[in-house]
């Protein structure tokens, strides 16, 4: 069954856990991220990007120096029109949920900047507009044109949502025309696709909007046309005369998943936000045009994922080289990449395959990324950000030893490359739309974020509401509030990591079925009928697949969504030589006055003892353990105090 997510203006978040945080993103992360983008952080890297649309925009001049490290020209990253683009996508959200004016006429005065540096056949993108237009699209696989075309589609998308103004969707439809009349199977067209992926999903966003057909082919074109022989980024190169790109690596074209026909591809490869924004794309179009063979790459992918290349904190991408997926249960946790941003593009597709078929397996990988490595990517004063995201850190050695120089002890005010901040804040500003989807006469309710929601069932308005302290407390009440009785069917997320619960209607029991890891109650629902769910919730110990070589013969401990970790802060150093033991003695307690409020699990566990002498090896003796008091936070608030180890998993 396709089902729908319900629109932004028709719900309203009040949720314990998850309002503070888009607080932060309202009242701290967009104001903060407006400055960066104008490059007024002190000790944070340029972003020039509002420079670059001034320039490109003829408000100021090329030849004369604005750059704040004193260049000339186009400043940053080929691709940092991106970052302006989802800033203006979060700040739309936001505005849906908290109108500001002030806000609002920051965005406007933006757009008016965009919009004026667009060429007369809608081109936009300042790179090649500073740097000279005569070679646009002669670079797809590297220079991200179509990366920014897309991700400024769907901010112009966010904007005419949250606003109903055109000006920079009418600006964009301009840009989109300009790529349709480039692009496409004509002999007279570039046969063409993005190196970097988010036009496809753009544009089929566009086409819901819009009912053009015309948009609709363009995605499709992209999808079909990618990794189609002759590879067009091989011939591409040769006529530029420059070197393939990871041409030497075990990726080649999978790089960019453009070695092979999208259908063909059945495991995730290559780079992990281009390919979670290509699966996200994929399973639009599958949503849109009912194709089988599109939907049966994406089940195969998602399984892959899922199952085999998922931390458990909800993190993608393994490999710090190529920023990628490497091979099945490959899960090092001190040298992990996991980008914050490719946990997002996980979350995409998990929201797009649950509007596919309604099952909680999306729903829990997508609580997973959101609870732990989404938000872990943010500081709690929303001013400092994480790229990378690690489940081990020791930090002599990030800061001595080449394999972990990606891997960061503290959070950065920002980045050269600043993809994963304005991504934060646009997904956390949206995050009203990811809790339920609606199809004919039935309603799916997929995270259990405290909220009030209007769907309409069968012509029929539902009043939902959901409230609780979830993810700290186990119950959820969910109450339905409706004009008349309304006959559907309603189906709530059994969690994957839930071994018993109980639901009650009105206080009585009720018969439901359960499908697809969804509880579902077929009825006629009334006025003011309200459902009691408890679900379990102790804390766990859980083990890895016996494959996952880094994680044998160790745990993790977690407790309802939230994956714990300790941090030195509280445990001391040496947290590799802790073990976990068969404690007795678990209990866990909200701190309020801990990392803006937390629930924080103790018990005692054991740590190998230091030895008393300098030799570097012994004859093996017997190993001597001292019992170790041992205070876990959850993972997504590690690196909020003072920097030192950390670590997800611990020795049995």
């Amino acid at each position: 069954m396709k089902t729908d997510p319900i629109s932004l203006k028709n719900i309203t978040i009040n949720d314990t856990f998850w309002t503070p945080f888009m607080e932060r993103i309202r009242l701290s992360v967009i104001p903060y991220q407006w400055e960066a983008l104008n490059d007024r952080i002190e000790g944070a890297a340029p972003s020039y990007c509002m420079r670059n649309f001034k320039i490109a925009a003829q408000l100021t001049h090329p030849e004369l120096d604005y750059g704040v490290d004193n260049t000339l020209g186009h400043g940053g990253c080929m691709w940092q029109d991106s970052d302006t683009a989802k800033w203006i996508e979060a700040a739309a959200y936001s505005l849906i949920r908290h109108p500001d004016p002030e806000l609002e006429k920051t965005v406007e005065s933006a757009i008016e900047i965009i919009c004026n540096a667009q060429q007369p056949d809608g081109y936009l993108n300042t790179f090649y507009i500073i740097k000279g237009l005569e070679n646009r699209f002669t670079n797809l696989q590297d220079n991200h044109e179509l990366y920014c075309f897309g991700h400024f589609l769907e901010a112009a998308l966010a904007w005419y949502e949250a606003t109903g103004k055109r000006t920079l969707l009418d600006a964009m439809i301009r840009y989109t025309d300009c790529v349709d009349r480039l692009f496409g199977p004509e002999k007279n067209k570039l046969q063409g696709y993005p190196g970097h992926e988010v036009a496809e999903m753009a544009l089929a966003w566009l086409y819901r909007v819009t009912k053009d057909e015309k948009h609709l082919r363009l995605a499709q074109y992209f999808i079909d046309q990618r990794g189609q022989p002759p590879l067009y980024f091989e011939d591409e190169a040769k006529r530029s005369g420059r070197g393939m790109a990871w041409a030497d690596s075990y990726f080649g074209l999978q790089y960019y998943q453009a070695g092979k026909p999208v259908r063909e591809q059945f495991v995730p490869e290559g780079h992990a936000v281009r390919a979670t924004y290509l699966y996200s794309g994929m399973a639009d179009i599958a949503r849109i045009t009912g194709e089988k063979s599109l939907l049966d790459a994406c089940n195969s992918i998602w399984d892959n994922i899922a199952n085999r290349q998922l931390y458990i904190t909800g993190a993608i991408g393994q490999s710090a080289y190529g920023e990628a997926f490497t091979f099945d249960y490959d899960l090092p946790n001190d040298t992990a990449y996991a980008e914050t941003c490719a946990a997002i593009g996980l979350a995409f597709f998990a929201k797009r395959m649950a509007s596919l078929v309604p099952k909680g397996q999306y729903g829990d990988v997508l609580e997973r990324a959101l609870y732990n490595g989404i938000i872990s990517g943010m500081s709690l004063d929303g001013k400092a950000f994480f790229y990378v995201n690690p489940l081990e850190v020791h930090p002599e050695s990030c800061l001595k030893a080449q394999p972990y120089r990606h891997v960061k002890i503290e959070r950065q005010k920002w980045f050269g490359c600043a993809c994963c901040p304005p991504n934060l804040a646009r997904i956390l500003a949206s995050l009203g739309s990811y809790i339920h989807t609606s199809g004919e006469k039935a309603v799916f309710t997929h995270l259990f974020i405290s909220s009030e929601a209007t769907i309409n069932v069968d012509g029929r308005d539902i009043r939902l509401v959901i409230t609780g302290k979830y993810p700290w407390e186990s119950n959820i009440s969910i109450t339905f509030s409706m004009n008349e009785p309304a006959g559907f069917t309603y189906g709530f997320r059994i969690p994957g990591w839930c071994d018993n619960f109980s639901v009650k209607l009105n206080g009585n029991t009720v018969s439901f079925i359960t499908k697809d890891g969804f509880a579902l109650i077929d009825r006629e629902w009334h006025n003011g009928d309200s459902l009691e769910i408890d679900f379990a919730m102790p804390v766990q110990f859980v083990s890895a697949h016996p494959r996952v070589r880094e994680n044998s013969g160790k745990v993790a401990v977690t407790r309802g969504p939230i994956v714990y970790c300790l941090e030195q802060a509280d445990n001391g150093d040496g947290l590799y030589r802790i073990y976990c033991g068969q404690p007795n003695d678990v209990q866990f307690r909200y701190e309020e006055d801990l990392l803006e409020g937390v629930t924080t699990i103790s018990f005692t566990g054991k740590k190998e003892k230091d030895r008393n002498e300098d030799a570097l090896y012994r004859n093996s003796q017997e190993t001597v353990y001292e019992d170790k008091p041992l205070r876990w936070i959850p993972y997504y608030a590690w690196a909020n105090r003072t920097p030192g180890e950390m670590t997800v998993w611990v020795k049995k």
